[in-house]
């Protein structure tokens, strides 16, 4: 009997991602950010002709089972590379990728299991100067980007995956094996990325990026962000650095934060209750329930923050995204 599973990753980026004077081509029109990935990816290449991401790893594998022990298995995906368009007026030139080849170590083998690993990605499409340490001090090179996954696929025909390590920079998520989103990698360092995502640091030289990942947000919340972000008012943004309080639980607060970077801890009465990632919607409980803020929010990472009036979404909407945010009301994990 054949058990077959997968795990693919998406890279893209956001809106508010690029920071310093490499954000100037993204403002002039001529590099862009990306829309988000769908909620459900059943056709890779379509996503890639539309220039949806910027490089996926679809990490597929089978394992053959007889008498209730592995006998055989195989991997059965790999990595996709997508491109950069610069816009230059009327006119958009596309630069492709540069895929690096795929790294697949010898998978871990019992009698009734099977671990997968796969790295993917490659160098971006546009070049671009960067400083070094010895002449002629400027290198012009594209930043390598990708993400290493981990698939274990069992005789039961369970199976799970792991983010083992992704590239600081874009973003990146997590598809299960029917393709659902299921998370995302929490932060990205921008600035890390471009200066250091070269050469032996990375999978190919001798080593990877630890990625802290995150659960996704529900559809809901990722339909109301995009209100958030692309009405006309334009948000406050707010940077907050770990450890530090964005509410406190009791405050008065009127206010909707999307959180765009980083990892917040949600707790009530001093306990700890969960952590969320980006793309998560909080403060519509304060909104609904009499103005006080109901848990406290704090920075487990660095992070950024968007901070909107209330009345920018539909109410309906926040009661409905409410209902699956009453924490404390849940059985401690």
């Amino acid at each position: 009997m054949r058990i077959e599973s997968s795990v693919t990753s998406l890279s893209w980026i956001p809106s508010e991602a690029v920071r310093g004077t490499t954000k100037l081509p993204f403002e002039l029109g001529m590099a862009h950010y990306d829309e988000p990935p769908p909620d459900v990816v059943d056709d890779l290449e379509s996503l890639r002709q539309a220039d949806r991401f910027r490089f996926a790893n679809d990490l597929r594998a089978w394992i053959e089972v007889e008498d209730g022990r592995v006998v055989c298995w195989g991997h059965a995906g790999g990595g996709h590379i997508g491109s950069t368009t610069v816009r230059l007026g009327p006119k958009s030139i596309v630069f492709a990728a540069v895929a690096f080849p795929d790294l697949q170590p010898e998978p871990e083998v019992s009698e009734t299991s099977v671990r997968f690993v796969q790295t993917a990605g490659g160098r971006t499409g546009v070049p671009a100067p960067r400083t070094v340490r010895r002449p002629p001090f400027v290198q012009v090179s594209a930043p390598l980007a990708w993400s290493t996954l981990a698939l274990t696929i069992r005789v039961d025909g369970t199976s799970d995956w792991e983010v083992v390590g992704a590239s600081p920079f874009p973003r990146h998520w997590v598809y299960d094996q029917s393709g659902n989103l299921s998370a995302k990698t929490g932060m990205i360092d921008f600035k890390e990325w471009y200066r250091t995502a070269f050469g032996r640091h990375s999978p190919w030289g001798d080593e990877d990026s630890p990625a802290l990942v995150t659960v996704a947000e529900t559809a809901l919340e990722r339909q109301l962000s995009a209100q958030i972000m692309q009405a006309g008012a334009k948000p406050r943004i707010v940077s907050l650095a770990p450890g530090t309080t964005l509410v406190d639980q009791g405050d008065h607060g009127s206010s909707l934060y999307l959180l765009l970077d980083g990892v917040l801890a949600v707790e009530v009465d001093g306990r700890h209750l969960a952590e969320v990632g980006p793309g998560a919607v909080l403060g519509e409980r304060a909104v609904l329930e009499g103005g006080s803020r109901t848990a406290t929010l704090r920075a487990v990472t660095r992070a950024k923050v968007a901070e909107a009036p209330a009345d920018q979404v539909d109410a309906e909407a926040l009661i409905e995204m409410s209902k699956g945010h009453r924490r404390e009301e849940s059985p401690p994990a």
